[in-house]
């Protein structure tokens, strides 16, 4: 079989993508400023957060969890989730870097 698209990138930035078009929707940004505040939480605390029905917070907590943003543990018949600290240290260094070689450049 021949070799998809990703396969030409990059590990890192294959996984930036991954992460990048995890947070591309503003609800997924709601959900990740909503754990941010609350530590941890389940998903029917979410539901209550956002204007969405229960099966569409479940969708995207699903790709936050595909793109390892966030973790989820089962507690009960609850899933408890929380922020996945090292994906966002990923975005920490990525953008760590970006800005200061942005910022070296004297371009345009």
């Amino acid at each position: 079989m021949g070799a998809t698209k990703t396969d030409f990138f990059t590990e890192q930035q294959n996984k930036m993508a991954t992460i990048a078009k995890a947070l591309g929707h503003p609800a997924r940004i709601a959900i990740i400023e909503y754990l941010l505040k609350v530590n941890e939480c389940i998903c029917g605390d979410i539901v209550n957060e956002l204007p969405l029905a229960q099966p569409t917070v479940s969708q995207h907590l699903k790709e936050l969890k595909n793109a390892g943003l966030i973790k989820g543990n089962i507690e009960g018949n609850s899933i408890c989730y929380c922020i996945d600290e090292k994906a966002f240290e990923v975005l920490n260094v990525f953008f760590s870097n970006v800005i200061t070689t942005a910022k070296k450049q004297s371009c345009c």
